[in-house]
Order: structure tokens, then sequence, then C-alpha cells
């Protein structure tokens, strides 16, 4: 004993040689659990039966998209990088609607990667993880997570291939589906009332077999939610059908739609249509992102913004008010 190296024989160790040692292997036993453990049952917090979630991305407040819409969004979406979360749920408690988070491994273009799908998976990430468990469980209501999406699009660091097609180190697909295991079962431990999004692109850019959604797709018992983003400038429509075949067995979300480049009532009003005649799709987020200027803003397409108007009066889409 007197090198400091603690015995689990009972019958020798002395009762505060007992307490020293459960000090320290209780913690590490509760850290086993939570990751080698079945992950927890997920929820998806679905709206009320024949209802939409319809929410907005970007900005640091839901007002100006509510004036512009008529109607208070449902879901606010904000994008965290990982170990920067704790000012997303301040915010989010200043406004009404459901948080929504985007989590990401960087901050955005021109920064650096805070961490690798494979050093997630080998548990070096876990102290934010636990961290972030706790804010969810704080914070009461649902939290939708959506994880590192777009995650087959070569311009994501998380992204298991750049834009040639190269394998980057540390960011294999095999690495990717460890990664959200294991995130999946520390955010769901406690019974947080959290919900995982699955959003990749409808086809991988590199569009190769290797870097295809399907290649980063983690189990169904560790995602809630699957969904794709959608942007009137690359309106893939076929892709889309084909993606939502796929996985017309979950839960069905826009995590990202924006008009960008053009005025193009059309593209809403056939979006809307699209989901409508899918019973399972049951969210839509709007990204007018975060740049005041950027390209996505309803400002700059005037007919667009009035056919969302238009179509976001019907009590399909509940307002962060009369949500359920």
């Amino acid at each position: 004993m007197g090198n400091g190296t603690c015995t689990l024989n009972h019958r020798q160790a002395a009762p505060t040689t007992l307490t020293m040692c459960a000090r320290h292997i209780l913690p590490l036993l509760l850290l086993v659990c939570a990751v080698c453990a079945p992950p927890a049952h997920g929820k998806a917090y679905l709206p009320p039966k024949g209802q939409v979630w319809h929410g907005v991305a970007g900005g640091h407040t839901v007002d100006l998209f509510q004036r512009q819409t008529g109607k208070a969004p449902a879901i606010f979406q904000l994008f965290v990088a990982w170990d920067n979360a704790d000012w997303a749920f301040k915010k989010a408690r200043a406004q009404d609607g459901r948080l929504m988070l985007h989590l990401s491994t960087y901050s955005g273009p021109g920064t650096r990667e805070r961490i690798t799908p494979r050093q997630i998976a080998q548990g070096r990430g876990d102290a934010f993880l636990h961290r972030l468990n706790r804010m969810i469980l704080e914070h009461g209501g649902p939290v939708y997570l959506r994880l590192m999406a777009e995650m087959n699009g070569h311009w994501n660091p998380y992204a298991a291939f750049d834009a040639s097609g190269r394998a980057r180190p540390g960011h294999s697909t095999r690495d990717f589906r460890r990664a959200w295991r294991r995130i999946a079962r520390i955010v769901r431990s406690g019974g947080a009332p959290v919900s995982l999004m699955w959003v990749p692109q409808v086809a991988g850019a590199p569009d190769t077999r290797a870097n295809a959604p399907r290649a980063y797709w983690p189990g169904g018992r560790y995602v809630d939610w699957v969904g794709t983003d959608f942007y009137s400038k690359f309106p893939n429509w076929s892709g889309l059908d084909r993606f939502h075949r796929a996985y017309r067995h979950k839960p069905f979300a826009f995590g990202e739609y924006a008009v960008w480049g053009r005025d193009d009532p059309a593209f809403v009003r056939r979006l809307f249509a699209w989901s409508r005649a899918r019973r399972n799709v049951r969210m839509l987020i709007y990204n007018h992102g975060v740049n005041p200027v950027g390209p996505f803003r309803l400002r700059r397409y005037p007919r667009s913004r009035d056919a969302l108007r238009a179509l976001l009066r019907a009590p399909r889409y509940p307002s962060a008010n009369d949500r359920g």
C-alpha cells in the first residue's frame, strides 16, 4: 500500500483505503458505462400529428424572420463549434421556439479543426460531451442536435475525403460512425431530452461510392431524424427522391433550405409541395445565415418571401407560441 497502489481485497484494505480507491474508480466506471453500454433510446420530439415544425437558422434572434414571414419560428437553430456551445443555450433562453444546435468540429471557413472524428471516437472529447449533456438537462426543453451535417461534403474538415477524393487521415467513414455512436451514448445519458439528426448531402462531394451518405450511417439506434440540406441554386430533386426513399422509416427534416442566387418562388412552392406529399417530413428550417447581408436573406428575394409567408399561414405549420 505504501506505493499508492489500490487493492480491491477487502480483507487487506483499511476502510480509508477503500474510500480512496472508490473515489478514483467510480468516475472511471461511470464513464465506461456511458460509452460502452447500449445507447439510451432516442426520441424525435415530433410536432403534433399532421403538423410540421418550421424554423430558422442563423442570426442572433428570430425577430427579423418572424416579421418577414408573419409567424414565430417553432425552431431556432444555432451553429456551434466543439467545446463552445454554452453561449447558444443562453441565447436560446431569450427566444421563443425550440433549440436546435448544429454541432461542428470547427467554427467555419478559415478556422482550424478543433478535434477529429477519430479523436472523438477515442474519447478525447468526452469532457465537452459530458458538459453538453449537463447543459441539455439543465435547458429542460427538447434540443435537436444536428451533428456534423453535410459530412459527405469535402468543404467540411470532418468529411472523410478531400475535393480530389483523397482520404483524410483520422477522418475515415468508420471513424465518423464510431465518433457519432460515442457522442450519442454520452449526450443521451441521464434521460437528456435530445434528438440526434443525421443530415448528409443527398450525394457526396466528391460523388463516389466511398463518400455516399450510406458510408456515414451510424445505425438506426443512434439516429432520431434523417434529413438533408437543400438550396434553390442546386436543386437535385431526383437525388432527393432517392435519398428519401432509402430512409423513409425515420422522421425527415430539411436541416437547411434557402433561396440562393435569384428570386425563385417556384422553388419554395415546390419544396413545400414535395414535403406535403411525404408524411414523414416533419421539419423545415430556413437558413438565412449569420451574415446580415448574406446570399440567403429573404430581403433579396421579395417574391420568394411572399410565397413563404403565404405557405406558413396554414395551420400545418404551428408557431412558437402554439407548438405542442
